[in-house]
């Protein structure tokens, strides 16, 4: 799932202080290792700052998932070649899955930038921030997020589990440049969340491009739910959720995992890409549609109250009409919760972009607004269901003067109230409800998620 770009909050002014800028767009891995460089960055004396102008140090964390992403990521790149010209100091780095295996082309087209690294060689850093010599720290244990200086410390964290991904499916870059999986030992993962858990956060969420293939190269071979059942264990988090999952590998003891550990949320994100089995078995996505729709049904026996999310490519080489057709009735059969939807764009050195681009982007664009009109309409009938109902929200922040928070089933939903609610586990009675969010007010709080 891609995510908007965003950059790192605004520090306090302090004169004399280095100070650092991330820009990242793409997916929750992107988030958490950028996060994880701005980690180092702070241990190194570093300050954040959300004005490029004042930064000593640029970080542009890319995307190449989608032709957009990379547009955004590649235009960004080049906007900077102004500001490093008036400030020749200015260090610029680039990141993410754009720069794997492309450093020699990428020095040639943006030859002011000073250091192009890969997802995760965080140890490259002290090129542009020698200051982090000094610095004795452990990569490997260093959490994904926080420090000891930061004084406001998000409530959610995202902590990477398994990297890499041993699929290839042929519309796919990621495998090309994440490498093989590759799993964190699970006591490294439990110690980072406990040290989060210590610093205020009361939600986490483990990833990895297929995040429950996890375990599979460790010794004794855990899987994702012995990795639940041991971060269920940390004192201080109260909510556990995980992304991205492949339907091969969604087994019943992971079901039942969700079911039986309270702290894990009743939200379960499985993409099925398409609702027909021939544009499936080019995608090479080695399921059906009868399996991922068998799946589903367990998932929702065994889990009273879950919500569903699911990614869809319209536009796939190839695809027909008809075949559209069929997606769009999975779609209306199963009544998705959210639908991330996106039009197929080639990648180099895919599979897919051997064969011809044939489905017009005019009519990629129809397939995709039929979906997303379908899934609004979905939506708000689902939301309406939760009017006069009480839901359980974890308050993360604000937004345009209302408090912010998502429930177990990570739904959207603000409320007014004041005071301080960042933190909080909160009831809200709803009132009122759109195809995106919920409105409400709170009526009560959960002590336990205050003990800390």
């Amino acid at each position: 799932m891609l995510v908007q770009p965003r950059v790192e909050p605004m520090a306090e002014p302090d004169i004399g202080v280095k100070r650092f800028h991330i820009w990242t767009i793409g997916c929750q891995m992107n988030e958490a290792e950028s996060a994880k460089a701005a980690a180092l960055l702070r241990q190194a004396g570093y300050l954040p700052t959300p004005v490029e102008e004042e930064a000593d140090v640029i970080i542009v964390n890319t995307c190449v998932v989608r032709q957009q992403a990379e547009d955004k990521a590649v235009g960004h790149i080049g906007s900077l070649a102004r500001l490093k010209r008036r400030k020749p100091d200015l260090r610029i780095a680039v990141t993410g899955c754009l720069v794997t295996g492309q450093q020699a082309k990428l020095a040639e087209r943006f030859p002011y930038v000073d250091l192009f690294y890969g997802p995760s060689e965080f140890e490259r850093l002290v090129e542009i921030a020698p200051e982090l010599r000094e610095v004795d720290f452990d990569l490997a244990e260093l959490p994904h997020y926080y420090d000891e200086g930061q004084s406001d410390p998000d409530v959610t964290a995202f902590v990477p589990v398994i990297y890499g991904c041993n699929f290839v499916c042929s519309f796919c870059i990621v495998p090309y440049r994440r490498g093989r999986e590759r799993s964190r030992p699970m006591e490294q993962v439990v110690t980072e969340v406990r040290r989060l858990a210590a610093r205020g956060v009361k939600e986490v969420t483990l990833l990895g491009q297929t995040v429950n293939a996890y375990g599979h190269d460790l010794p004794g071979q855990p899987d994702l739910a012995d990795l639940l059942a041991a971060v269920h264990e940390v004192e201080g988090i109260e909510r556990i959720r995980f992304l991205t999952s492949h339907p091969k590998y969604f087994s019943d003891k992971l079901i039942q995992a969700i079911a039986d550990l309270p702290k894990v949320c009743e939200h379960v994100n499985l993409p099925v890409q398409s609702g027909d089995n021939e544009v499936l078995r080019r995608m090479r996505r080695t399921y059906t549609v009868e399996y991922y729709r068998e799946r589903i049904e367990k998932i929702r026996e065994t889990i009273p109250g879950v919500t569903l999310s699911t990614d869809i490519i319209v536009g796939f080489p190839g695809e027909t009409e008809e075949q559209f057709r069929a997606t769009y009735r999975l779609l209306e059969e199963i009544q998705f919760d959210k639908v991330h939807v996106a039009m197929y764009s080639p990648r180099p050195g895919t599979l897919s972009a051997r064969w011809e681009d044939d489905v017009p982007r005019q009519e990629k664009w129809r397939r995709h607004r039929a979906i997303e009109t379908l899934q609004e309409r979905i939506c708000r009938e689902r939301n309406l269901r939760y009017i006069g109902t009480t839901v359980e929200v974890l308050v993360d922040g604000m937004a345009k003067g209302r408090w912010r928070g998502r429930t177990r089933g990570n739904t959207l939903v603000f409320f007014e109230a004041p005071g301080e609610w960042k933190g909080r586990l909160v009831s809200v009675r709803i009132t009122e409800a759109s195809p995106w969010y919920l409105l409400g007010e709170p009526v009560g709080e959960r002590v336990a998620a205050l003990a800390s």
